[in-house]
């Protein structure tokens, strides 16, 4: 397995992501190769600083960056020597088997329905979050931003979508799906959310439980949580304000402890033909690790087959 990763993408490249995938290195199976894909002088120097060997890695000289500054859909097609360019050319190519980057998400969004494309059936691919929850288990949220409005038909495909995610990179068996609302009553809710229960409810392909509502996010009530992006972005965004405001108040606990996004590092996009793994902005050397141990993961799981075949029987 090959598994490639922007080294200029995020706020602390490209010290950060030549140091998480050195983390990685040690602890991922010895037939996985890491494909470092940046300024080539940059990524020696890291490595060497570092005290890393080269050789144990394979590298591909991107020197353009694609900024969180940058417009999304002109960013790919203006700049096709950056790194997030490159990536998705190698993995559309099959040169690697998953492509992570902590760079700019909407370029990565782009890059990976337009030069990778959606799989056949899926209206709007997604992408996700792990809310821990108080069982000490993890629930998926999704959407949290690609698709701020939505229709009732794309919220059920999130729901198959974050079902199978669950199932095969979380082995959870038959999950449980909740459509996050204003109350548990099937009537409660905008136009939205009331068609895409109907939906749900009247389907025999997820295990649906009904709506939950914002106070039972983190219960574990559910394992997938679904919701349009934008309601899924603020929900996503109050969770790690409330886990900074605790860590600036000196208060520690071991529950809130696991809402630290290094534990996570990303997730990937669901409903694309290839496998990608969009990870935080601000991730430092632990979250990329965690990042591309959770690539490895996705990849060996064969996610994106799954969701093919689920969609195109």
């Amino acid at each position: 397995m090959k598994i490639g990763i922007d080294i200029l993408g995020g706020d602390f490249a490209p010290e950060a992501n030549i140091a998480g995938a050195v983390l990685a290195r040690k602890e991922l199976p010895q037939d996985v190769r890491l494909v470092l894909i940046g300024d080539q002088d940059q990524i020696l120097s890291g490595l060497n600083a570092l005290n890393e060997d080269p050789a144990g890695y394979d590298i591909v000289h991107a020197p353009d960056v694609i900024t969180m500054h940058d417009h999304p859909t002109r960013a790919i097609p203006t700049k096709p020597h950056s790194s997030i360019a490159v990536g998705f050319d190698l993995l559309a190519k099959k040169e690697i088997d998953i492509f992570a980057s902590t760079g700019n998400t909407g370029a990565m969004l782009v890059g990976a329905i337009y030069k990778i494309n959606t799989i056949a059936g899926i209206i709007r691919p997604c992408i996700t979050s792990v809310l821990p929850t108080v069982d000490g288990k993890n629930s998926i949220l999704l959407d949290v931003g690609a698709n701020a409005d939505c229709k009732p038909d794309v919220l059920y495909q999130f729901a198959v979508l974050g079902s199978l995610y669950a199932k095969c990179v979380y082995g959870v068996d038959n999950p449980r799906i909740g459509l996050l609302n204003i109350g548990e009553e099937e009537t409660k809710g905008n136009l939205l959310t009331i068609a895409a229960h109907k939906l749900m409810a009247e389907s025999d392909e997820i295990n649906f439980i009904g709506n939950i509502e914002g106070r039972d996010l983190f219960t574990g009530v559910a394992d997938v949580v679904v919701c349009d992006g934008f309601t899924g972005n603020i929900a996503l965004k109050q969770a790690e304000g409330i886990y900074t405001l605790m860590r600036k108040r000196g208060l520690r606990d071991e529950y809130f402890d696991r809402f630290n996004y290094e534990n996570y590092g990303g997730t990937p996009i669901l409903g694309v033909k290839g496998n990608v793994i969009i990870g935080h902005g601000i991730s430092n050397d632990k979250a990329v690790r965690s990042m591309l141990l959770h690539s490895y993961e996705v990849a060996k799981s064969d996610l994106t087959k799954n969701i093919n075949e689920a969609f195109n029987q």
